[in-house]
């Protein structure tokens, strides 16, 4: 990827390396952290080196009569510097934002003031099939003439609009799009809400649901737990492998998107409970009654399978207790850090069977990986 901004936006910070050099150094990083438990090599998914993020946000930077995105500045010897840089391009989006981002801002800075007082920032939620909701975020109170020239510029971005301040959410069609991802030769739906987490890279996405399901075919029996299952994005193609599925998760927009995929997508053998990890194990462990579970059998589920896709803090000690009972894991991660301090338990029981790494994130240290354990 060039961008004009490489080594002074604080958004990619490994400009100086080709894509290839940077996909080395975080497999090596990856096998480093995971070579007590796993001695074969990586499978590796790499990304697109450009267009790749499907959702982002911007700071909107004004000087005098003119707005101007802005991104944090470049850390100075490891020490992040106040103030933003203004910024002309961002190859990083997918297309559905980048062909709307240029010309949103043309209409606000011709506009009279009306979109742009007091505009602190902007949020682009795109997908494959070309839909794009944007997020736009103000320090005062939205009102109908706000609301009429957004409606005007919804037609002429073919978008969907929103407007939040405090305590203020203005909802000009939907706040959401629907994604459509193509994994293992069938087509999943997917509504993707504005205020859910949805995975930013549509294509390495598709390559991590392909992994798990790849590890999913090898069980083919009983029933599967998921954590952290956000909106169903593993769920829905993985429940397919296995004869119930129980999903948890805390988020009640990330549960409400869940049960609608369900629905689009003919999906029967899931049930979606919202609880935290540390709640599904004491729920599942009978520490505690929950009343959220009072029509749900946890005694009818028999668990072949889990999968789990904590935070960058890995699984509290509840939870990696819990799965170590049960005979496969899949453990998706996003910081491979704490992956290998929970490996150190989970290896007592269990042996790393499988591990991959996917690169989410070209141009930054961030890497996700994934490995598959059976037990011992």
């Amino acid at each position: 990827m060039n961008c004009k901004h490489f080594g002074t936006c604080g958004s990619c910070g490994l400009y100086a390396l080709s894509y290839e050099e940077q996909l080395k150094s975080k497999e090596q990083r990856v096998s480093e952290l995971l070579s007590p438990f796993y001695k074969d090599e990586l499978e590796i998914f790499d990304s697109p080196s450009d267009h790749y993020r499907s959702r982002s946000e911007f700071r909107i930077w004004h000087e005098e009569e003119r707005c101007d995105y802005a991104m944090g500045k470049m850390p100075l010897n490891g020490v992040r510097e106040k103030g933003a840089i203004n910024i002309e391009e961002c190859p990083k989006v997918i297309v559905p934002i980048e062909k709307r981002m240029w010309k949103l801002l043309d209409k606000i800075n011709v506009s009279q003031n009306v979109l742009k007082q007091r505009l602190f920032a902007v949020e682009f939620l795109a997908t494959t099939t070309d839909e794009c909701l944007i997020t736009m975020l103000y320090h005062r109170k939205l009102d109908d003439i706000w609301s009429a020239e957004a409606k005007l510029l919804e037609k002429e971005l073919d978008c969907k609009i929103m407007g939040r301040s405090r305590k203020q959410k203005v909802i000009l069609s939907d706040e959401f799009v629907t994604e459509k991802l193509e994994v293992d030769g069938k087509v999943f739906t997917y509504v993707q809400y504005e205020s859910g987490f949805t995975q930013p890279n549509p294509t390495v996405n598709v390559k991590m649901i392909e992994w798990a399901i790849k590890q999913a075919k090898k069980v083919g029996y009983g029933d599967f737990l998921e954590s952290y299952c956000g909106l169903g994005n593993f769920t829905l193609p993985l429940s397919q492998y296995f004869d119930k599925v129980l999903a948890t998760e805390i988020s009640k927009r990330s549960i409400q998107a869940a049960k609608e995929n369900c629905t689009l997508n003919g999906v029967e053998n899931i049930t979606f409970a919202r609880l935290a990890s540390e709640e599904m194990t004491e729920a599942l462990n009978g520490v505690r009654e929950f009343t959220r579970l009072k029509e749900i059998d946890l005694k009818a589920y028999n668990f072949s399978t889990v999968l789990v896709d904590p935070p960058r803090a890995g699984l509290d000690e509840g939870t990696i207790e819990l799965i170590s009972s049960i005979e496969n894991i899949i453990y998706i991660s996003c910081n491979p850090e704490t992956l290998a301090r929970d490996l150190e338990t989970l290896s007592k029981t269990h042996k790393v069977m499988e591990a991959a790494m996917y690169d989410q994130f070209p141009h930054t240290g961030h890497v996700e990986s994934g490995v598959f354990l059976q037990k011992n």
